[in-house]
């Protein structure tokens, strides 16, 4: 059962760096963004190996995004957590996410000498424009719902949805191995992030929900809001795995662009 969820919205203040890796359900705001999060870290812990943050910058126009999953637990992962929040704090300004990468590529998203390793999707959306940069680090796609053909995808680096924003990096940032991707988001469209211990759950004959299983789900998703549809997505995993308990934890940021200018 999910904890009890918070009847008010948290508005996302300027300058705000909101997250972490223990247990939480809540509906957010944030610039241009309306969002529900989940995070269910296994029990009996109270915190797991999947992180996420939320974070405005100082004049309440990008929205940034970040959902993480860490090896292990424990210590390892208190420092990584802190890593990617001093990371995210530092950077909370920048809408190009270039420079952001290559510092997390150093020091958070592997680190041999603590045998650690990470893999992470971060996104920062611009609330004027619509548009969305991206990079996933080794993560599972998130999905995303377009408005205009009502379908559900995963969204991909190579998606030919891709756009050209003039003097940003796109594609490959250079000294990394990740790519910058920039995607349009419509009024109404919705993005589902989640961590593998939602695409890797087990039903009760030992067969594993994967990608292509994920996305039939989605198509039967609710779409009227990102809690809907994060609600719906934890409901529908809970019912393929029957009677088989959780054995990851899981994370959910559902998110979709507002329709008003608010």
């Amino acid at each position: 059962m999910l904890m009890e969820e918070a009847a008010q919205v948290h508005r996302l203040a300027c300058l705000e760096l909101r997250g972490g890796n223990h247990s939480a359900v809540y509906s957010v705001e944030l610039p241009g963004l309306l969002g529900w999060v989940s995070c269910r870290p296994l029990r009996p812990s109270p915190r797991g190996g999947d992180l996420y943050y939320l974070s405005s910058c100082s004049k309440g126009a990008i929205a940034r995004v970040a959902l993480a999953d860490v090896a292990g637990h424990g210590a390892g992962v208190s420092a990584a957590a802190v890593q990617l929040h001093d990371a995210l704090r530092k950077h909370v300004d920048e809408w190009d996410q270039s420079t952001l990468i290559r510092e997390l590529g150093d020091t958070f998203l592997k680190d041999a000498r603590k045998a650690r390793f990470a893999t992470a999707f971060l996104a920062s959306f611009y609330s004027d424009s619509g548009e969305l940069l991206f990079t996933n680090a080794g993560h599972v796609p998130p999905l995303w719902y377009r408005t205009a053909t009502r379908e559900w995808s995963f969204l991909y680096e190579s998606t030919p949805l891709n756009k050209e924003i003039v003097d940003l990096p796109l594609g490959l940032i250079a000294g990394t191995a990740y790519c910058q991707t920039a995607v349009q988001i419509e009024p109404g469209d919705l993005l589902l992030l989640y961590t593998d211990g939602i695409s890797e759950a087990y039903d009760e004959s030992g067969t594993q929900l994967g990608l292509e299983r994920l996305l039939s789900i989605a198509r039967n998703l609710p779409t009227e809001s990102a809690a809907a549809a994060g609600k719906g997505l934890l409901a529908a995993v809970a019912q393929f795995r029957g009677s088989r308990p959780a054995t990851d934890d899981e994370t959910v940021v559902a998110l979709t662009r507002r329709t008003d200018r608010g």
